[in-house]
């Protein structure tokens, strides 16, 4: 039998080659941002708005601050691959260091500005950071205090001169003020404020900056994420250039888009799918990224009305936070167009979209999406899947106990290979991670049918196993999504003697509304096989969902909640 006809009935299908896929350009961040201020120069980029006013960049404007950047890295001493990280809200200097970083030949390092003590610590060691961008206070953390805390002699330390056997790279520490609290820029010790910062780079002449943005290729290392894992601490994931590239390129065509986006996010560059999808559907587009550095639903509601949003990109908990909002039935959304079916937001009384979001699958080691079909994609091509391919990626559904591919329709485990694929886990090899074909094994379950479309069902340690079959709990949780006062569901399983495990469904609901549990799961009987629908129904209060700084439910913790409340019998 040939290759072709084989592939045809096993699991394993192809994108189109990466060379075919419209709308690409440069495949690095220098050459990426180059072409879209060449494009665009005049035209708006980023829009903040703080207590003291709005901050409007020009495109032009953005090259100049993220040159600013990178000749200040290269005149502290960053170098070819060196580690800049990057500790800030969702502001505008970010996307200057993010920019800035890879114009001086760095690797930008995203960390979270929800990390505790400990997890600040690993970030920064895991990483090898040796200059750190930092904002002085995020809500509540105090990073300047943090630092010292972790690292008693910044606070005596003279600027650039810190030797810590702790964090054995770091060597510059510089601090910007915080965009929303009164902190200030007054630095301490080794800390520096960001203006001297700045000055320091003055004497870097531009064509040294376009020398080294002339040396970044595709391949090189760009960004270094973290994963925000419910049970360990977050396990670092790099990036080359192509990968961060390629996917703003390509968000335009995948979300239909012919005109220019106006893109609203309240959420951090540091989760690496807000960074893409942002950036890639408003820069790429000669858009415009408007900006919320810390996301509060009173002004969230303003700047979409204010500033005339088209795309909200955002999480189904911060949707819940606008309902809320006593803005919520005044604010004009009218300008809303990119909006998914079903949510918050779409059903809004000012908001009349026709557009729709199909269904994709990605990791963050997969840098977001690798599979999809383009927005608006008719019913009758998509269907329920999560699309196919996207161009240069090959995926297989796999045994995970053997690694040998299934055949199609049947389930197994995902695993993918492609041009956005990470380069590897930090500390952990190649030939640990990925299979003798070079293809990455993801832990999602799911299957392929005969026409080569994916079908995504959840983690594959999440799926519950009752009474012989398998329920995905994001099925479950999504038809929750829909039942009015629901603000937050989360589905697990919990042991049974009989059933293996018992389907049960966790939800917080709406301030000030109370939810039954028989009308609920009457309405999951018209939506979901009877296997499927949960034997027990849990209300929670939001505090007592313990999350990962990304608002992941950390599922583990959940199960245990519950398991304790139906052993009480509290329900």
């Amino acid at each position: 039998m040939s290759g072709t006809a084989e592939s045809s009935r096993m699991s394993i299908v192809h994108g189109i080659p990466l060379a075919d896929e419209p709308g690409l350009g440069p495949l690095t961040i220098p050459g990426y941002l180059r072409a879209v201020k060449d494009r665009y120069a005049d035209r708006e980029a980023l829009v903040m708005r703080t207590p003291s006013g709005v901050e409007r960049w020009t495109y032009a404007m953005l090259w100049s601050r993220s040159e600013e950047v990178a000749r200040a890295l290269i005149a502290a001493g960053v170098g070819k691959d060196n580690r800049v990280g990057i500790l800030m809200s969702n502001r505008l200097e970010y996307l200057a260091c993010l920019f800035g970083t890879a114009l001086a030949g760095g690797v930008a390092v995203a960390l979270s500005t929800f990390s505790t003590p400990t997890e600040l610590e690993h970030l920064l060691q895991a990483s090898a950071t040796s200059i750190l961008l930092f904002e002085r206070q995020v809500v509540k953390q105090d990073f300047s205090a943090m630092l010292g805390q972790l690292e008693p002699q910044i606070l005596s330390a003279a600027p650039g001169q810190i030797a810590s056997s702790k964090f054995p790279f770091l060597r510059r520490l510089v601090m910007l003020a915080s965009v929303t609290a009164d902190a200030g820029e007054a630095a301490t010790g080794a800390i520096e404020r960001w203006s001297d910062f700045l000055a320091e780079g003055q004497e870097v002449p531009p064509a040294l900056v376009d020398a080294r943005a002339g040396t970044v290729t595709p391949g090189d290392a760009a960004v270094l994420f973290f994963s925000s894992g419910t049970t360990s601490l977050p396990k670092g994931i790099l990036h080359a250039q192509r990968a961060v590239a390629v996917q703003w390129w390509r968000w335009p065509r995948i979300m239909s888009v012919t005109v220019p986006i106006r893109s609203w996010t309240g959420n951090g560059f540091f989760w690496s799918g807000n960074m893409s999808m942002v950036v890639g559907t408003a820069l790429s587009t000669g858009g415009a990224v408007i900006l919320q550095p810390i996301f509060q639903a009173d002004d969230a509601l303003d700047l979409m009305e204010k500033e005339r949003v088209t795309m909200p990109v955002g999480r189904p908990h911060q949707w819940a936070r606008l309902q809320e909002s006593p803005r919520w039935a005044t604010a004009d959304l009218s300008s809303l167009h990119y909006v998914i079916q079903g949510t918050a937001l779409a059903k809004h009384p000012s908001v009349h979209t026709d557009w729709v979001l199909c269904n994709a699958f990605g990791t963050t080691e997969t840098l977001t999406i690798m599979t999809s079909f383009p927005s608006c994609t008719p019913a009758d091509v998509r269907g329920d899947s999560h699309g196919e391919p996207l161009p240069g990626n090959v995926l297989k559904i796999v045994d995970p106990a053997t690694g040998a591919v299934v055949p199609r329709g049947q389930r197994g485990e995902i695993a993918i290979k492609g041009p956005t694929l990470m380069l590897f886990y930090l500390g952990k090899p190649l030939d640990e991670t990925l299979d003798d074909q070079g293809f990455f094994h993801t832990g999602d379950g799911g299957y392929v049918d005969e026409k080569g479309r994916l079908f995504w069902e959840g983690r594959l340690n999440d799926m519950i196993k009752t009474g012989g079959a398998n329920v995905s709990p994001l099925e479950v949780d999504a038809v929750l999504a829909t039942y009015p006062g629901v603000k937050r569901a989360q589905t697990v399983g919990v042991p049974h003697d009989t059933l293996s495990e018992m389907v049960v469904a966790c939800i917080v609901p709406h301030d000030g509304v109370t939810l039954a549990e028989g009308p609920i799961r009457d309405f999951l009987r018209t939506h979901l096989a009877s296997f499927k629908v949960p034997r027990a129904i849990l209300f929670f209060r939001e505090e007592e969902f313990a999350v990962t700084g990304s608002e992941k439910v950390k599922t583990a913790a959940l199960r245990a909640l519950a398991m304790e409340r139906i052993k009480e019998g509290v329900v």
